[in-house]
């Protein structure tokens, strides 16, 4: 890719569009019964598991879909559960509760497969601690309310597992119409 070619990339990236996994629907009430409560993006964004965000315009989505594809040709569908809740410390005690997807390998090693195909869409793994593969559950502010908050979660969690066929990738307009939708999906192998 040229210098041109990438720095165009650059301009194009959008916090409108993502790439994520998509737990089943059958598996979204007690995730979303969480969400209700505590989540300030319910409206916006479905259950998922970021793994590129932000990404390129819909436009170029039916085209990378084929690339990740080709990226994905030997990633096998896999089983991830859903158990422990955790958190991200934002500092001035604000919080964001998560559930950890495991076993985390597979989801580090399919985001790792994606991010090569898009370089310059590496926020995600942009953090000290790299990427985190996680299913937000919701905002907490105040550290005593947090430690409680998660207590209570994880004493009422079943866990819960899904099996990762696929990827999607998503985008949302301008208010009003600013709730993320599915405009492709790829599929994992299944040789």
């Amino acid at each position: 890719m040229s210098y041109f070619e990438l720095k165009l990339n650059l301009i194009t990236k959008t916090h409108k569009t993502a790439v994520v996994i998509i737990p089943p629907r059958s598996s979204w009430e007690p995730i979303q019964e969480i969400r209700k409560q505590h989540d300030q993006q319910i409206r916006r964004w479905m259950p998922h598991i970021t793994l590129i965000c932000p990404f390129r315009p819909p436009g170029q989505f039916q085209d990378l879909a084929h690339e990740f594809s080709q990226a994905l040709a030997e990633t096998k569908p896999f089983t991830i559960t859903l158990q422990e809740f955790r958190l991200f410390d934002h500092g001035k005690e604000k919080y964001t509760l998560w559930l950890t997807p495991e076993p985390q390998e597979e989801i580090i090693r399919l985001q790792s497969l994606l991010q090569a195909v898009v370089p310059d869409c590496d926020e995600v793994s942009a953090f000290g601690s790299g990427f985190v593969p996680h299913l937000s559950v919701g905002q907490v502010k105040g550290q005593k309310r947090m430690q409680q908050l998660i207590g209570e979660l994880q004493s009422r969690w079943q866990s819960m597992s899904f099996r990762v066929q696929e990827i999607s990738l998503i985008s949302r307009g301008d208010p009003p119409d600013d709730v993320f939708r599915v405009n492709e999906k790829v599929l994992m192998s299944f040789h």
